[in-house]
C-alpha cells in the first residue's frame, strides 16, 4: 500500500438521529484521525442525513476509517470520493472592515472575478460570500490576507455529490 499522505473525502449517509455526529467524529478523535473538514445535514429524506469527510491520510489509514465507519450502526452507507467525479464546493464568508473608497472598488472586482456576492455593505466595511471549490477559497483567502488589513474569515467544510458527467471537483 501506498504511505504517501493525501487529502480523501468520503460521503456518509447516517440515520438522522441524536449522537451521531459525535459518534462519528469520536471516532476519528479516538483513533488520532484528523479531520479537515466535516460538514452535515438531511437529505430528502428527513430520517437521514449525509455527511462530507474531509481528511489526510495514507491508504492503509484511509482504509481502516472506512472498515471503522461501515461496521458503525448508525452509518447506512460509505462512499469514497478520493478518486472519483464529484461535483464539490464550499462557502466562504470574508468581511473586510476599514475599507477606504478604494478598498471597495478592488473588493467588488474581486467579487465580479470570483462570481461572489456583496451580501452585506457598510460605511466602513464589506461582507462577501463566496460559493466555490476550497482549492479557490483557499486563493481568495490569501488575496485578501495580502491586499486588506483587517480581515475576517468564516469558512464552512465542503459539501459533494458523485457527478453525473465526469467533471473535476
Amino acid at each position: 500500500m501506498d504511505n504517501t499522505m493525501k487529502k480523501r473525502w468520503i460521503s456518509l449517509f447516517v440515520e438522522n438521529q441524536v449522537g451521531v455526529l459525535s459518534k462519528i467524529s469520536g471516532l476519528f478523535s479516538a483513533k488520532s484521525y484528523n479531520l479537515d473538514s466535516l460538514t452535515v445535514g438531511t437529505t430528502e429524506d428527513p430520517t437521514v442525513s449525509r455527511m462530507t469527510i474531509a481528511t489526510v491520510s495514507d491508504d492503509e489509514t484511509f482504509e481502516q476509517i472506512k472498515k471503522q465507519l461501515n461496521r458503525m450502526v448508525e452509518v447506512i452507507k460509505v462512499i469514497d470520493f478520493t478518486d472519483i467525479f464529484v461535483r464539490m464546493k464550499e462557502i466562504l464568508y470574508v468581511k473586510v472592515r476599514r475599507c477606504t473608497l478604494e478598498d471597495k472598488t478592488a473588493l467588488f472586482q474581486i467579487a465580479e472575478t470570483f462570481k461572489a456576492r456583496v451580501i452585506d455593505y457598510g460605511r466602513d466595511s464589506l461582507l462577501l460570500e463566496f460559493v466555490q471549490t476550497a482549492a479557490k477559497n483557499d486563493a481568495v483567502v490569501q488575496l485578501m490576507k495580502n491586499e486588506f488589513k483587517d480581515i475576517e474569515v468564516v469558512r464552512g467544510g465542503s459539501v459533494g455529490i458523485e457527478s453525473i458527467s465526469r467533471m473535476e471537483r
